[in-house]
């Protein structure tokens, strides 16, 4: 925190300050006001040479993907299992339906690991090929139809909130700011609500179109739902494979991303816990000691902040030293301060 004896500014004016500053220069602009500003040409230029220095993270990130192109994956995927196994459709023992419709079945019970057993590999090739579609499906369960969950079930939150606030008048920007305040918990609801919705339609399924008793097609339903899938009870039907092919799928997914949401709520109740116990505990001296970088035997704004943020875990020492070292990196005139002829300096160095 220091630089040739004098201290750091992490914080150097309150934000008020700032706030007040601006609302200063705005009412006093000159009469010259746009001669003196710089042409669009050259804030373009300015602009594009500082993305081209720090790009934004998303840009560096792979493009998410969205329903459509997840649908397609799938698609392509299930279709390359299916054709896989038609080939060897007669190295696969076990009650048979439909040929294509049994290959879609059976490569949607491998990949989300149900495993019923009615139908099974029964020889080298087709073991091969089952393995190598169980490892395959459930790196995709996890990396592409997850993401897909969470984004429905985002939009599902909206609903929630419109449903638990029907008879108040709640806005769109308000209905936004209840979701991000409670946004796990949300998920979580709402994952809960259609995992009960789907528990439902597949009891019903397994009653009427299986010939199950209710509580066989229930007993059924939990099986796969949870991936045991014991065999004594599956689905044998054409309609059966082809509502199983689906609802398998979805049921399975959304358990797994309930529990997820389940542990994350969890996780953040903790940390609401822990940052509410920070911020009302009394100070000692010893606190002060601690937060006291520099040693200059008195604690500044911004040493008391990163005090505290250290202590409820949202940065660690390792943290602050490197964003300190950028820092120092970037104030080229060792000022303790960064301005534009520092960031254009910077990036002539680069260059």
């Amino acid at each position: 925190m220091e630089n040739g004896g004098a201290e750091d500014p992490l914080l150097p004016r309150p934000l008020d300050s700032l706030h007040n500053e601006k609302n200063t220069m705005k009412r006093r602009r000159p009469s010259s006001y746009n001669n003196a500003l710089p042409t669009k040409d050259i804030l373009l230029k300015e602009q594009n040479d500082f993305g081209a220095l720090y790009p934004h993270p998303e840009s560096l990130s792979p493009n998410k993907l969205n329903c459509k192109q997840v649908l397609l994956l799938l698609a392509a995927y299930i279709s390359l299992g299916v054709v896989c196994f038609s080939v060897v459709r007669n190295q696969i023992t076990g009650k048979k339906t439909n040929e294509i419709l049994d290959a879609i079945y059976f490569c949607v019970v491998t990949m989300t690991t149900v495993g019923y057993g009615d139908l099974v590999p029964d020889s080298n090739l087709s073991k091969l090929l089952a393995c190598i579609l169980v490892f395959s499906g459930m790196a995709f369960v996890g990396l592409v139809l997850s993401k897909a969950a969470d984004c429905i079930l985002e939009k599902q939150e909206i609903l929630l909130v419109k449903a638990t606030h029907m008879r108040e008048k709640f806005g769109k920007a308000e209905i936004l700011k209840e979701v991000e305040a409670y946004k796990t918990e949300y998920k979580f609801l709402a994952a809960l609500g259609l995992l009960l919705l789907l528990t439902i339609l597949g009891t019903v399924f397994l009653y009427e179109i299986e010939d199950l008793n209710f509580f066989d097609a229930l007993y059924c339903v939990c099986a796969t739902i949870t991936t045991l899938g014991y065999g004594d009870k599956s689905f044998s039907t054409k309609a059966g494979r082809l509502f199983a092919s689906f609802w398998i799928l979805i049921s399975t997914l959304c358990l797994a991303q309930a529990f997820y949401y389940l542990a994350e709520l969890y996780t953040e109740r903790r940390q609401r816990s822990l940052i509410h116990w920070v911020l009302t505990r009394k100070l000692t001296i010893t606190d002060l000691e601690a937060a006291d970088l520099d040693r200059d035997s008195a604690v500044s704004a911004s040493e008391f902040v990163l005090y505290k943020l250290k202590e409820m875990g949202k940065i660690s020492e390792d943290d602050i030293s490197l964003v300190m070292q950028m820092f120092k990196n970037l104030d080229i005139d060792q000022s303790g301060t960064l301005t534009k002829s520092d960031l254009l300096t910077s990036s002539d160095i680069q260059r």
